[in-house]
């Protein structure tokens, strides 16, 4: 069974945009021009297809595309490595085993809970698909100021939480990247029907989020700074780091490092005592929720 082209088509228009005559290494063709970006004439001239067949995949009518147009198309739209492994999972053929596997409950893995289990010191959280919080230790709580039950989203609480807006001192930043990573996944997995259901809400729900769904920005989850204003303990600043088990690709051990003997090293263990009481706790696939944990300070 084919994919849904019209993902394939919106994603090269985007990118067709964005993209200009001098930009692309060419002189522009002549006559009024109607869009940002290149022409459609334009791109088909650099990819070396003909105007027709481009056009056929812009309006998503080319069901199937060989290898070497890919390359073609990612080289003249000067694709970067994610956008290249995003366009290819937009032009393959859905795998029918796909469905199966993203309805299936995530359990966390034995490996990465044992990590977190002895990082106490610092936050961390593992996050499966969707965003899910699959187990977290109370540092990440208390850091957040927010329970973070296992089996909850941390997609939604980044992008419709009130308190991440204000907690967080670069959120539009690291929002915007959360939404690029939510679409990188959907490619990857265009029959999970959770995540499409998932991403709508988002959408509704919030105009940043519909925005930045609109430009086609795609990204991997990755390593980045953070900055989170904690209404007790003040400005504390992590580099965060994602850990991936081998084993399990679709879940990361998320963990907030500190520069040594910075203010936030300081303050971390004064956070940590204060949830001393709320211990790690992990995402219980047999029941819709997880442990409790308890109130961050000033959150009592």
């Amino acid at each position: 069974m084919g994919r849904d082209r019209a993902q394939l088509a919106e994603f090269l228009r985007s990118r067709r945009d964005r993209l200009t005559p001098q930009q692309a290494g060419i002189s522009p063709l002549p006559g009024e021009r109607r869009v940002p970006g290149l022409r459609r004439e334009e791109l088909a001239m650099l990819a070396g297809v003909s105007v027709d067949y481009y056009s056929r995949l812009e309006q998503g009518r080319q069901a199937n595309v060989s290898r070497e147009v890919l390359d073609a198309l990612a080289r003249a739209l000067r694709l970067d490595e994610v956008e290249r492994a995003h366009l290819d999972d937009l032009a393959a053929p859905a795998s029918p085993t796909v469905r199966a596997a993203t309805d299936r409950p995530q359990r966390p893995n034995p490996g990465l809970l044992r990590v977190i289990s002895m990082l106490d010191h610092l936050p961390a959280v593992v996050i499966g698909r969707r965003g899910t919080v699959l187990a977290r230790n109370a540092l990440f709580c208390a850091v957040y100021g927010h329970p973070m039950e296992p089996g909850t989203s941390y997609t939604r609480y980044l992008l419709l939480d009130p308190d991440a807006r204000e907690r967080i001192l670069d959120w539009d930043t690291c929002a915007h990247a959360a939404v690029a990573g939510l679409r990188r996944e959907a490619a990857r997995y265009p029959q999970d029907r959770h995540l499409a259901q998932h991403i709508d809400e988002l959408r509704r729900a919030d105009v940043d989020v519909a925005r930045w769904w609109d430009d086609h920005r795609v990204s991997e989850y990755s390593s980045a700074p953070r900055r989170i204003r904690h209404p007790v303990a003040g400005d504390l600043a992590f580099d965060v780091e994602l850990l991936v088990a081998p084993q399990e690709t679709e879940q990361h051990l998320v963990l907030y490092t500190v520069e040594p003997y910075s203010r936030t090293a300081r303050t971390l263990p004064l956070l940590a005592a204060w949830g001393a009481d709320a211990p790690a706790s992990v995402m219980d696939t047999e029941r819709t929720g997880g442990a409790s944990s308890q109130p961050a300070p000033g959150q009592e």
